[in-house]
């Protein structure tokens, strides 16, 4: 059962991983310095956005892309929950006090606040990703 569902992951060509790095990589690198600049969230370490992005977002992005938008999502929301909970349990990423969403929606929505943006990451990323892909590999 792990092997079929794994099995997209082994199915994606080079050239789809290479085009969710260079898309992933920088909108993830953009993003943690839009968050620090904005005082609203940051990751505590540069290699957070590559082990975060890289290693944990594309692999999921490559097992939801088939799937339809709110699914895409669904998934999205479990994943990115796991996410921020577990940076902010460990500490491994800062929300700055008052910041932004805390002030529109309270502290303690704030990791909730966040869920439920960055789960729209992997059907938006999917579609990104899967046009430039096209645009460049489509036979």
């Amino acid at each position: 059962m792990i092997q079929k569902l794994l099995q997209p992951l082994k199915d994606a060509p080079v050239s789809l991983y290479l085009i969710y790095l260079l898309v992933y990589i920088p909108w993830g690198f953009g993003m943690d310095a839009f968050g620090t600049w904005a005082e609203i969230a940051k990751f505590n370490n540069w290699w957070q956005v590559v082990t975060c992005y890289g290693l944990y977002m594309i692999p999921i992005s490559i097992l939801l892309k088939d799937r339809p938008f709110f699914e895409q999502y669904a998934y999205g929301l479990v994943a990115m929950g796991l996410l921020e909970f577990g940076g902010y349990y460990f500490e491994s990423s800062y929300a700055y006090p008052n910041n932004l969403v805390e002030q529109l929606f309270g502290t303690r929505n704030f990791a909730l606040g966040m869920t439920l943006f960055f789960g729209l990451y992997f059907p938006f990323g999917n579609w990104i990703v899967g046009g430039v892909y096209k645009r460049f590999f489509s036979n």
